[in-house]
């Protein structure tokens, strides 16, 4: 499979949103902290607005660690030499589903 398909390619792909992610989750951190709850300095409305927010930003760092792990995941399938082969039927997953989701591990016949 490796001659076939450029993995070096795809690792830059996969090594450019890792980057990605890793910048905006330092940007975020901030964001999912806990929500002081002091009356005196912020009324009910703008509790619940930063409560909501809070749990959004909670929300998107599990993205962002799920959508890391599958990068760390198809990083190793590449040293592996494991990278564009469905891990159902073992057949090569097209290069084009591979540009859309680098991370993709079946190919679109096997894909749930």
């Amino acid at each position: 499979m490796g001659d076939e398909l450029d993995t070096a390619h795809f690792r830059a792909l996969l090594e450019a949103r890792r980057e990605e992610l890793s910048r905006d989750a330092e940007g975020a951190a901030a964001a999912a902290d806990t929500v002081e709850l002091d009356q005196t300095r912020q009324g009910r409305l703008s509790r619940m607005d930063a409560m909501q927010q809070q749990a959004m930003a909670r929300a998107t760092n599990q993205r962002r660690s799920g959508e890391l792990a599958l990068i760390a995941a198809a990083l190793k399938r590449i040293d592996d030499g494991d990278y564009g082969v469905c891990v159902v039927c073992d057949e090569p997953i097209a290069p084009g589903r591979l540009e859309v989701n680098p991370t993709a591990t079946r190919c679109i016949r096997c894909a749930p």
